[in-house]
C-alpha cells in the first residue's frame, strides 16, 4: 500500500466515525442540527422506535409520576419527531401539559404534524438556555442528545434549572462501547449518579435502556 493512502485512510475513518458514530457533537451545535436537518425524514426509520418498549418504559412510567401531579407542566428537551408526546398518547387517561424543545426545524415540523395539537406546544430552541423561568416544570425529560450538546454537565444544569422543587428529571447518559469515544460528552456508567447527585438532586435511580444507554430517574428537593 503505498504511504500517501495511510493517512487518507486515517481521515475517512476519523471522518465516519465523526459524522455517524458520534453525529457531528465536535464539530459543533450548528453541526450537529444540520446532521439532523438532514436526516429527519429518515429518524424514524433509523431508531426503529418499538411501540410495546416506548409504551412499557417509557410512557407508563411517566404517566406514574404525572398522575400525582394535577394539570403537571411537563418539558421534553431536544424532542425530535415528539418520541415522548407520542407515547403518552397511547395512554388514556394522562392530563398534562407538555412542551416540546427541539432545535432542528425538520424535526420539530415532524414532531408536530406527528402529535395532538391540543396539550402539546412545540418551541425551537437550544438546551442551553432554555427559554423559561427557574421552576417552571413538574417533570423534565431529555432522552439520548445530552452526549450531542456542547457541555453536557451544562446542559444538567440547565435542565436542573426549570425543573420546581419536588419535581422530577428523566435524563439518558450513554453507556455503549463507543462511549467513551465521544470524548467529552459522556459520563462513566459508574459516576452518572454522582454527577446528578452532585447537581442536587436526590432518590436517584438508574436503569439500563435500550443497548447504548442508561435512564435515569431524580428528584429535585
Amino acid at each position: 500500500m503505498p504511504w500517501i493512502l495511510i493517512p487518507v485512510l486515517l481521515f475517512l475513518t476519523l471522518l465516519y466515525w465523526e459524522l455517524w458514530v458520534c453525529e457531528g457533537t465536535h464539530l459543533g451545535g450548528r453541526f450537529v442540527i444540520w446532521l439532523y436537518d438532514l436526516a429527519a425524514h429518515r429518524y424514524d426509520g433509523i431508531k426503529q422506535f418499538d411501540t410495546h418498549f416506548e409504551r412499557r418504559y417509557l410512557a407508563e412510567p411517566v404517566a406514574a409520576v404525572l398522575g400525582t401531579l394535577p394539570d403537571a407542566r411537563v418539558l421534553d428537551v431536544g424532542a425530535g419527531t415528539g418520541r415522548l408526546a407520542r407515547s403518552l398518547c397511547q395512554l388514556e387517561g394522562v392530563q398534562a401539559n407538555l412542551v416540546c424543545v427541539e432545535a432542528s426545524k425538520h424535526m420539530l415540523a415532524l414532531g408536530r404534524d406527528h402529535t395532538p395539537d391540543t396539550g402539546t406546544a412545540w418551541v425551537r430552541g437550544w438546551a442551553v438556555p432554555l427559554p423559561f423561568p427557574e421552576a417552571a416544570f413538574d417533570l423534565v425529560a431529555s432522552l439520548e442528545i445530552l452526549e450531542f450538546t456542547p457541555r453536557p454537565e451544562e446542559t444538567l444544569r440547565e435542565l436542573v434549572r426549570v425543573l420546581r422543587p419536588g419535581g422530577w428529571l428523566l435524563v439518558t447518559n450513554r453507556v455503549g462501547r463507543e462511549a467513551r469515544w465521544i470524548l467529552g460528552k459522556t459520563f462513566p456508567r459508574n459516576r452518572f449518579a454522582d454527577v446528578l447527585g452532585g447537581l442536587g438532586l436526590v432518590e436517584i435511580e438508574v436503569f439500563p435502556w435500550q443497548i447504548q444507554y442508561d435512564l435515569a430517574w431524580a428528584k429535585k428537593p
